[in-house]
């Protein structure tokens, strides 16, 4: 019979980081963490040992342990998640702290979040800006579903709205908007590793920047004179989003860089009426 220390060793062995076996054992164990590490001589009952087989050959396989919990850590906030939207990464909070500090002053700005998959980024502005009125949109009603709930669970009042980009807001201005639109370009290496999400959401095939110059030409249509756009990008796509916005008309154009030192967001802002 598995025990808990067996259960990690195999793991181990299998490529899987000790943090993700030891989350994945203790929810497949219906205990915590701090016990799991307590206890590792415990002995898997039958029904345990069968749940535990089967996540870890799905996470050995390279399904995200975000989908296998049904939840992520985003900015301070635990949110559902499945295979219908993206898992939320650490170098999107850059998109919301970027964002929270342009409405810093303000009374009751009007946001909106482009695409907002599990609703991750709205719903961290407005837990981090109360007065905020943020509205998410995404072209996907699963997508919805999943933000809707994870609005009520996090107690966030926040309007979901269905469409695509700019179209799911008819001609509403906004005073800032943010998005972190799929931006892999078809036929990166990468999409293989990413192939249990959704695709949509990754890619809109091509340079991968046809959601960015979708987002970036409507931006003028919809922003409040002196507005921001704030998009993530590919960490080699900081020149070329520059480029995209300033197309568009938007001025101040400026790139930030994550943790790693990439580029990894763009913003500008709308100068004089559209």
């Amino acid at each position: 019979m598995t025990t808990v220390g067996g259960a990690l060793a195999d793991a181990r062995a299998r490529g899987i980081a000790l943090l993700d076996a030891q989350l994945l054992l203790a929810r497949a164990l219906a205990t915590t963490r701090t016990a799991l590490i307590a206890g590792d001589d415990r002995r898997l009952a039958p029904e345990e040992d069968a749940r535990w087989s089967a996540w870890l050959a799905r996470r050995a396989a390279g399904e995200p342990l975000a989908y296998l919990l049904g939840e992520k850590e985003f900015h301070g906030l635990v949110l559902e998640i499945n295979a219908d939207v993206l898992v939320p990464r650490p170098e999107t909070e850059l998109v919301v702290d970027w964002a929270a500090e342009l409405i810093d002053s303000a009374s009751a700005p009007a946001v909106v979040d482009l695409g907002t998959g599990s609703g991750a980024i709205a719903l961290a502005l407005k837990r981090l800006r109360p007065a905020a009125q943020v509205t998410a949109t995404d072209a996907s009603a699963k997508a919805l579903a999943v933000a809707r709930r994870n609005a009520g669970r996090s107690g966030l009042a926040i309007e979901l709205v269905e469409g695509s980009w700019w179209g799911a807001v008819a001609e509403r201005r906004f005073d800032v908007a943010v998005a972190n639109p799929p931006y892999v370009a078809a036929g990166d290496p990468h999409l293989a590793e990413l192939r249990h999400e959704p695709l949509v959401a990754l890619t809109p095939g091509g340079d991968g920047l046809d959601a960015l110059r979708a987002i970036a030409d409507g931006a003028p249509h919809h922003l409040f004179t002196g507005g921001w756009l704030v998009v993530e990008h590919g960490f080699d796509q900081g020149a070329a989003t520059r480029r995209l916005l300033a197309e568009a008309g938007l001025v101040d154009v400026e790139t930030r860089r994550d943790l790693a030192g990439l580029e990894r967001a763009t913003a500008g802002r709308l100068r004089g009426a559209a």
